[in-house]
């Protein structure tokens, strides 16, 4: 959900700046770009809680799917959150970008910054993944 918003909102930005300065495009695309790889995080993480549950010889017990909920949900909201922030500051910073091509430097800090939320959590989910 985090990078559909995202996708959404910094592709309604784009759209805006690209209208009033068709230079922009390239620009503008950032956002969008970095929106659509929270669907990715999600994607890894599933994909290592498939491969501990399917491990040969082990139990799948309780702990194990308490753990691997709270890893999921860990790192969904993280995504979520993400998505949020960077849709927000894509389509506000494209917008900006038009008007005062100097702030491209400052608004692609701010979706890095936004980037490492969405890592904490795809990382936290991992570490919960292999506490179990």
């Amino acid at each position: 959900m985090g990078a559909a918003y995202g996708t959404s909102q910094a592709g309604i930005g784009l759209c805006r700046g690209a209208t009033k300065n068709p230079s922009i495009t390239i620009k503008g695309v950032i956002p969008v770009a970095m929106a659509g790889v929270r669907g990715i995080y999600g994607l890894v993480l599933s994909i290592i809680i498939l491969a501990s549950i399917s491990s040969a010889g082990k139990e799948y017990t309780e702990f194990s799917g308490s753990l691997h909920l709270c890893a999921g949900i860990c790192c969904g909201a993280a995504q979520f959150a993400s998505g949020i922030t960077v849709g927000v500051i894509g389509e506000s910073s494209t917008q900006a970008i038009v008007t005062r091509p100097r702030l491209f430097a400052p608004a692609v800090l701010i979706l890095i910054f936004s980037e490492a939320l969405a890592l904490y959590g795809l990382i936290s989910g991992m570490i919960l993944v292999q506490s179990g």
